[in-house]
């Protein structure tokens, strides 16, 4: 396996289902990718970067044209003992030393010494994920497949209930026995989910919040920070600190700002 990989995805490809045997570590330098593990999916804007270790099967898929760069390392060659999954900030010099490390072309002895700086820079970040699998149960996989074709879809379970053929009832346990979550927050999941690339491709608060089903800004905040762990203004921050490049060039860094106003 090569020591890195850079590969261009159009809008909805991805990779499916596999696992590697070296450790993997992902971000998208362009646009936004998915990957989910197990029963949990991982929105990744460029701030963003996911630790994969080595077996664990996953999958990928990008929201949009997106550049995805991984490096590869033999588990024998690494000094981190973290066996899952694990996001870590990339805004800041890890994002551009990934990128760095990405090159083919790069002489042994300095993809040893930035592997090096790599380890240091790997902090897990404090915040939670959102989890939601699908119920296996028939009746209760197509309220969640509703929910997921309209987030904004406000039914109460008794109405679901109606439509699919079950009391609200059984619904309710059914959620809960084959997802682990209550209905409630699986359908709040759902919304996040969508919002989350949403927010990661620019839009505002106040209109995501509208569009994912919720009348206030602020109660959709509230439910990002109880679900995510924190704001999205503060889960999107780290996308806006300058790269290492333009820390370097003040040049460079003006140019992307007469680019972002333009």
């Amino acid at each position: 396996m090569p020591p890195a990989l850079t590969v261009d995805l159009a809008a909805r490809a991805g990779f499916d289902w596999h696992a590697h045997d070296h450790h993997q570590l992902a971000l998208a330098a362009h646009g936004i990718i998915l990957m989910a593990a197990a029963d949990t999916t991982w929105v990744l804007p460029r701030s963003r970067a996911l630790w994969i270790p080595a077996g664990i099967r996953h999958s990928v898929a990008a929201d949009g044209e997106t550049t995805m760069v991984s490096l590869y390392v033999e588990p024998a060659r690494c000094p981190l003992a973290w066996t899952a999954p694990t996001v870590v900030d990339a805004g800041g010099l890890l994002g551009d030393l990934v990128i760095h490390l990405a090159d083919d072309a790069l002489p042994d002895d300095e993809r040893e010494r930035a592997e090096a700086v790599l380890w240091d820079l790997m902090v897990p970040l404090p915040v939670s994920v959102l989890s939601n699998p699908m119920p296996g149960d028939d009746r209760a996989r197509q309220v969640a497949e509703g929910l997921l074709a309209d987030v904004t879809d406000d039914r109460s379970l008794a109405e679901w209930g109606r439509a699919v053929g079950a009391s609200s009832r059984t619904l309710a346990r059914l959620f809960v026995a084959e997802t682990g979550i209550g209905f409630g927050r699986w359908r709040t999941n759902a919304r996040l989910g969508t919002a989350l690339g949403m927010l990661a491709a620019g839009a505002g608060v106040g209109a995501v919040a509208r569009r994912v089903g919720y009348t206030t800004p602020s109660a959709f905040v509230a439910a990002f920070r109880r679900e995510v762990g924190t704001t999205p203004a503060a889960y999107f921050r780290s996308q806006d600190r300058p790269t290492w490049g333009e820390r370097r060039s003040p040049r460079m860094a003006a140019s992307k700002r007469m680019l972002n106003a333009s």
